[in-house]
């Protein structure tokens, strides 16, 4: 429980061994000072998201030392600025994104200290609870425009219904491409189309290939999102069209099992493309990183992005969250609310 009245300290969720939800604990730690160079945001909305569970688990590639905090988004304000810090005061609202610190994790706390040029500014069009949600819209922007690949027309993503998938989706949508995504049960669908989502595919009664076909006039995809892999992984390689890429963002499902190169040359006159993407690309490429998450608050200020409502948490009960993060089930983002 916080102790309200203990202004020098907050509370922090960390851990100091990896596992289940189990191991995230509630501590209170000293309330951090800026250095000259940062600034110290208190927070109030944290996202929960698939890259906390891996560092909870130990096996994320970019692991923070333990004891870790996780947390890789934090919206809130400033309420104290370093000595040396001149284009930033107390009282700006603003986004923490991990994206941007030395290290992942950090963002399930109360408070946190950051270097000052890695904040965004956040404009009174943006709730704190939307705000943590711009990592996925970032993401979004990444893999459609700055993957590598050539910029598409036409897209398939599937699990519409989940954060990543909506956010291409209305992102998408508000670029003028054609936007399909696919879905596992009547519930999702029903989700993904109340965030906006105008092509749909049911899997359970709905054939893809045969949906994608007509909506594209027998021509294909210009770009398929795939985040489980796993068997069946290269058959969506007929879902596309010539010069078309099969990007995996994630591999839920384990490795493909097929001969993925011998699927890509049985389609040999389409020359298709398949890319391993990651957002890690950009740590080395900050300015690029960082447009695509100001183009993203832009375009939720004015309202052309609009994340489906959240489930909410107490700070405190991060195993809670964690639980159903691990049970993929929730639809719309977590969220960690401080002092709740």
């Amino acid at each position: 429980m916080t102790h309200l009245l203990d202004t020098d300290a907050i509370d922090v969720i960390q851990l100091s061994r990896t596992g289940g939800p189990e191991v995230l604990e509630l501590v209170r730690r000293p309330l951090p000072q800026p250095a000259p160079h940062e600034v110290r945001v208190r927070a109030e909305a944290i996202g929960v998201g698939k890259p906390d569970a891996l560092i909870r688990k130990g096996s994320y590639a970019w692991m923070p030392p333990l004891p870790a905090v996780p947390g890789n988004e934090m919206a809130g304000y400033i309420d104290a600025v370093g000595s040396s810090v001149t284009h930033l005061r107390s009282g700006q609202r603003v986004l923490v994104s991990a994206r941007e610190l030395p290290q992942r994790g950090g963002c399930y706390a109360e408070a946190i200290c950051v270097p000052a040029d890695a904040v965004y500014r956040l404009p009174d069009e943006v709730s704190p609870v939307d705000a943590v949600t711009l990592g996925n819209y970032q993401l979004a922007g990444a893999l459609l425009y700055a993957s590598g690949i050539q910029q598409p027309t036409s897209v398939l993503i599937h699990g519409a219904a989940g954060g990543v998938g909506t956010a291409v989706l209305q992102l998408a949508e508000a670029d003028g491409l054609l936007a399909i995504g696919t879905v596992s049960s009547d519930e999702k669908y029903a989700y993904a189309q109340a965030a906006g989502a105008r092509h749909l595919i049911h899997r359970s009664h709905q054939s893809v290939q045969t949906e994608v076909m007509a909506l594209t006039d027998g021509r294909g995809l210009d770009l398929v999102l795939d985040h489980v892999a796993g068997p069946g992984f290269s058959a969506q390689l007929d879902l596309l069209a010539p010069l078309g890429t099969l990007l995996s963002y994630n591999a839920l499902g384990g490795l493909p099992t097929e001969n993925l190169l011998g699927d890509m040359r049985r389609l040999l006159g389409k020359s298709l493309g398949v890319r391993c993407y990651s957002i890690h690309t950009l740590d080395q490429a900050p300015a690029q990183r960082r447009a695509l998450m100001e183009r993203a608050i832009s375009l939720m200020a004015s309202g052309v992005l609009q994340p489906p409502p959240p489930t909410l948490f107490a700070l405190r009960d991060a195993r809670q969250a964690h639980t159903l993060l691990d049970a993929g089930q929730t639809l719309g983002k977590l969220v960690l609310l401080p002092q709740r």
